[in-house]
Order: C-alpha cells, then sequence, then structure tokens
C-alpha cells in the first residue's frame, strides 16, 4: 500500500502549539507544518522561544515536516537584502527543528505591473535563495500562492526551470490555482510533476472561491491524488485546509474545523488505497 506522511498547519487549530500538536496527533498526523506559535511568526521568533517549541515537540512525539516561511510574500522590489537575511533566520531555525523543507513565494508586483516585467528580478532572488539552500543542504518549495509571479503553471515551471537547482522544488496547492482560474490537474500536473516535492491539501470552489474540505471544491483533488499514487510519489501531505470557523475567528480553521478537513482528507486516501502515517 501507498504511504504518504500526514502533516498539518498547527496555526490553523490555535497559536499554543501545545493545542496545535495534540489536535494533530488527535487527527492521526506525525508531524506539524510550523508557521507560527504564541502569535509569533516562524522568521521573527527568537532563539528561546524555537527551543521551547522543540522541547514540546519531543514532549508529543511529533517532527516538523517543513517550515512553512513568509519568505517571497512581499513586494518584488522590496529590499533583498532585508529578504535574504529573514531567509538565513528560516534556515536556522529549519536546521534546529530538524526539518530539511522550507516553503517560500516568487513575490507580489505592483498593480499594473505585468508578469513579464518582473520576471528577470524574480528569477534572479530566487536563484539567491536557492544558492543559500544549498549551502545549508535544505530544499526551498515553492508555493502557488495567488497574485504571486509563480501563481499559475506556466510560470511555476518557468520558476523552477529556470533558476534549475535540487534546492528549489514545488509545493503544490490545489485550492490556490482554483482561486486563479486554473483546473490544476488538468492545466498543470502533467508539466509540474517532475518538480513536486511537497503537498499542500485544500480545496476550493471555482464559482466563488470559497475553501472546502479535500474532495468537495473543484480542485481535481481526486485526480492529482490519483496520479500521485500511481507515480509512485512519497512524501508529506500537508493539510492547510482554511475553512474558517465563525466560532474562531482568531485563526484560519480552529480545531473542529480542521478536524473535519482532515476526516475528509483520510477517507479521499483511503478510497484510494493510500495509507497516511
Amino acid at each position: 500500500m501507498t504511504e504518504w506522511t500526514l502533516s498539518g498547519f498547527g496555526d490553523e487549530i490555535d497559536e499554543d502549539p501545545a493545542v496545535q500538536l495534540s489536535v494533530l496527533l488527535g487527527v492521526g498526523a506525525s508531524h506539524l507544518e510550523f508557521r507560527s506559535a504564541w502569535g509569533v511568526n516562524v522568521a521573527d521568533m527568537a532563539d528561546e522561544d524555537v527551543d521551547r517549541l522543540h522541547a514540546l515537540l519531543r514532549r508529543h512525539g511529533m517532527r516538523v515536516s517543513a517550515i512553512a516561511s513568509p519568505i517571497g510574500k512581499t513586494g518584488v522590489y522590496d529590499d533583498a537584502a532585508t529578504e535574504q537575511a529573514r531567509l538565513k533566520r528560516v534556515i536556522a531555525v529549519a536546521r534546529r527543528l530538524e526539518t530539511r523543507y522550507v516553503r517560500l513565494f516568487s513575490f507580489y508586483r505592483p498593480d499594473g505591473v505585468a508578469a513579464a516585467e518582473v520576471r528577470d528580478i524574480v528569477l534572479s532572488r530566487l536563484r539567491g535563495f536557492a544558492d543559500a539552500a544549498e549551502r545549508e543542504s535544505v530544499v526551498l518549495v515553492h508555493e502557488n500562492e495567488k497574485a504571486i509571479y509563480g501563481d499559475v503553471p506556466e510560470r511555476v515551471l518557468d520558476i523552477v526551470e529556470s533558476v534549475g537547482s535540487p534546492a528549489l522544488r514545488l509545493a503544490w496547492d490545489n485550492a490556490n490555482f482554483v482561486q486563479v482560474g486554473v483546473r490544476p490537474f488538468s492545466d498543470g500536473y502533467e508539466a509540474l510533476r517532475p518538480y513536486i516535492e511537497y503537498l499542500q491539501v485544500k480545496d476550493a470552489r471555482a464559482a466563488d472561491g470559497v475553501e472546502v474540505p479535500a474532495g468537495e471544491g473543484d480542485g481535481e483533488l481526486r485526480e492529482t491524488l490519483t496520479a500521485l499514487r500511481d507515480s509512485g510519489w512519497t512524501g508529506f501531505a500537508s493539510l492547510e485546509p482554511h475553512l474558517h470557523d465563525p466560532a474562531r475567528p482568531d485563526v484560519l480553521s480552529g480545531p473542529r474545523r480542521f478536524g473535519e478537513a482532515a476526516r475528509a482528507f483520510a477517507g479521499l486516501a483511503g478510497e484510494l488505497g493510500v495509507r497516511l502515517t
């Protein structure tokens, strides 16, 4: 049976990492994708708090699948040195938390500026990030976030092939593709499959862009997961549901809706003969 490793964005559940880890364990996850804890983003976290988190992970018997950094989720013309320094800090946290993956993005451009106008600067900056990752033996995984340079399959492919580094691969997000008018599997999977390293589990409706549990939207999740299974892909499947519980407006999903997302994905994976560990 095919096995994938289940992880999840803990801060979608609660700001307290102890709650994050307890809920993740309850839904069968063995790993945490770390973006923030105690309301502090990973890029801004002090060493002592990173150590506190590391100790919590050990007590819960869990590990970190990836650092969900905010690197590249900034303006393409913002100061390059500042972002390079933030990446250095995030990589240091990744090393402390014993994970080799760091998520990042490919920059927002100003209104009215065409993607082609910023291509060279995006690629140059990502090449610099990849150089840093190669030196530190970590792997950057680019997420296809809405409205960044790499938000559609053609530009995602341009990034990974033009940078040409083994330290830059892809974090695939079906819902984000839906939200920019892309049919993820039909329009992007075949070209991008060689570079898919990491799976963000999220689905959305094409009509209004609203996120829904896995398999209930237009993200062609069943087709994508089936093809990944059939290709022999193994790796982290990380729950990032964005389901929004009115009772928990302080977080993106909250424990109840995060559990709903986990059950939906587990059901879909089970139907496809994929075991989540």
